[in-house]
């Protein structure tokens, strides 16, 4: 990871310690640490850097094997991942521990987002749906989803339908 002076361009650091291509960085609010997390195996793929002296703080044991997205809580003591399993996890940053995981998404986790009071997490994923979650708790608030081509479409006693019909329809929305 390569850090500049926003100022000038200038070269302020060079973080080292990712093994894969790193795809998420997260500041805290107070700007004194930095999440980031990469494509990996084991426990290179999730680090925090402390960003006065550019030292790598902890590595977290991030069993996704893709990091895509990381998160701040408002305080600083929690920090969310997301990645290629589709399972949002919440990070004790003092300590290292995972304390809640959480299904999110069939499928990749693209994105987390924080709200601006710090309330709530947003996680959107590669299935189509935005979750929204309390970010102090995990406890899921609400899935915003655009309809799919035949959302809500009751196929229950369609005669001539084949069950892979069937599964595709459900795919796209449909209910039974």
């Amino acid at each position: 990871i390569l850090v500049w002076n926003s100022g000038d361009y200038s070269l302020c650091a060079t973080l080292e310690g990712h093994r894969g291509m790193v795809a998420a960085l997260a500041w805290t609010t107070d700007g004194t640490r930095l999440a980031s997390g990469s494509w990996g195996h084991g426990s290179d793929q999730l680090l925090i850097w402390d960003t006065q002296s550019w030292k790598r703080i902890r590595a977290l044991d991030d069993p996704n094997e893709l990091v895509f997205s990381v998160a701040w809580s408002a305080d600083g003591k929690r920090l969310v991942s997301a990645g290629s399993d589709g399972i949002l996890r919440w990070w004790n940053s003092q300590n290292g521990q995972c304390i809640l995981s959480r299904r999110g998404h069939e499928g990749p986790v693209q994105s987390l987002r924080t709200s601006p009071d710090g309330r709530l997490l947003a996680s959107c994923g590669d299935d189509g749906a935005i979750q929204i979650w309390e970010m102090d708790t995990g406890e899921h608030v609400t899935t915003l989803r655009r309809d799919r081509p035949y959302e809500r479409l009751n196929i229950t006693g369609i005669k001539g339908l084949t069950d892979a019909q069937k599964l595709t329809l459900k795919m796209m929305g449909a209910i039974e």
